[in-house]
């Protein structure tokens, strides 16, 4: 996979780990939004613990990544939806884990009235392997 970030000071800069843009070339993985089911079990996780949640959401996205033959580095684009966005600091902290800021996909994270199961959070994402 080629892969370019985007940056200029036309712009605002990003304040978090994102980017403003990512130019990628490569087979293009569309991943569906991810909410916190424990995979064997089908079991929401973290009951009111958006730490928690989006771990085993980023741990679903990893997944779904290694099974398309690739990783966290390979993905150009995340939508984040949260349930509340006072959420936000701690769901970002566990997100920044996976994505160092120099190299992070370009982001959109909203806040949404409801999410499937009344989880706090769901990721989707964009890879190009």
């Amino acid at each position: 996979m080629k892969h370019q970030v985007i940056r200029t000071d036309k712009a605002p800069a990003p304040v978090g780990p994102y980017n403003q843009a990512i130019a990628a070339s490569g087979q293009m993985i569309f991943v569906a939004g991810q909410i916190p089911l424990e995979p064997e079990s089908m079991t929401i996780v973290g009951d009111g613990d958006i730490v928690k949640q989006t771990e085993q959401v980023m741990a679903n996205l990893s997944a779904i990544l290694t099974a398309a033959g690739g990783d966290f580095s390979n993905v150009v684009k995340t939508g984040v939806f949260l349930k509340d966005m006072n959420d936000f600091a701690a769901m970002n902290a566990v997100y920044a884990k996976y994505f160092p800021e120099d190299s992070a996909p370009a982001r959109a994270c909203v806040e949404v009235s409801r999410l499937p199961k009344d989880v706090l959070v769901e990721i989707e994402c964009i890879a190009v392997v």
